[in-house]
């Protein structure tokens, strides 16, 4: 089935830039997240590439009548109204689990939004796992994959080489991409 969406994938035009590490745990950060069409796209590119990849999503998407589809494509609901400590949850399943790559989408959401979340930040960071970071380049048609990123004890020069990669993407619709730095790194 890999072989078949590879192919599909170039057949719609799209390539992929880089390799995923062979690492058994890390957060993956796929941005920017613009369109619907970005989770077809992750999701044939993670077919594509043989890669376990699970991922968030709110908790509406896993109702009746689709639940057993998105949890089939690897996904775990997430109640985004409620304080509920996910960063403390998402920790346990690297802990728990032999291997544990987990998709994520900084901007939370495809609506337009003042700044990126920083969940994908702290988890890797409390789970002691790197960061690799993914864009989709709509104008282009790339998946770029980015190098492993360990959080160090700066999480300011980290989000600083964080967006240094993103602003060689595009997303699909570029007016909604909030820029990834400009507040204050303690408050959040």
């Amino acid at each position: 089935m890999q072989r078949f969406y590879a192919w599909l994938f170039a057949r719609l035009g799209w390539r992929i830039e880089g390799q995923l590490p062979e690492l058994p745990h890390y957060v993956l950060v796929a941005a920017p997240h613009s369109s619907n069409w970005d989770f077809v796209l992750g999701i044939l590119a993670r077919n594509a590439l043989g890669a376990p990849i699970r991922f968030l999503g709110k908790h509406q998407l896993f109702r009746f009548p689709f639940g057993w589809f998105f949890r089939a494509l690897g996904g775990y609901p997430v109640r985004r109204d409620q304080h509920n400590n996910l960063v403390d949850q998402v920790v346990a399943y690297f802990r728990q689990e032999p291997s544990f790559v987990l998709g994520l989408a900084p901007e939370g959401t495809r609506s337009p939004v003042s700044r990126w979340k920083l969940g994908f930040y702290h988890i890797a960071k409390s789970a002691g796992v790197p960061l690799v970071l993914v864009g989709f380049d709509y104008p282009n048609k790339r998946f770029v994959i980015g190098p492993p990123l360990q959080p160090g004890p700066d999480m300011v020069a980290d989000l600083q080489v964080v967006e240094a990669f993103y602003r060689q993407v595009q997303g699909k619709y570029p007016k909604v991409i909030p820029p990834l730095l400009g507040y204050d790194p303690h408050r959040h």
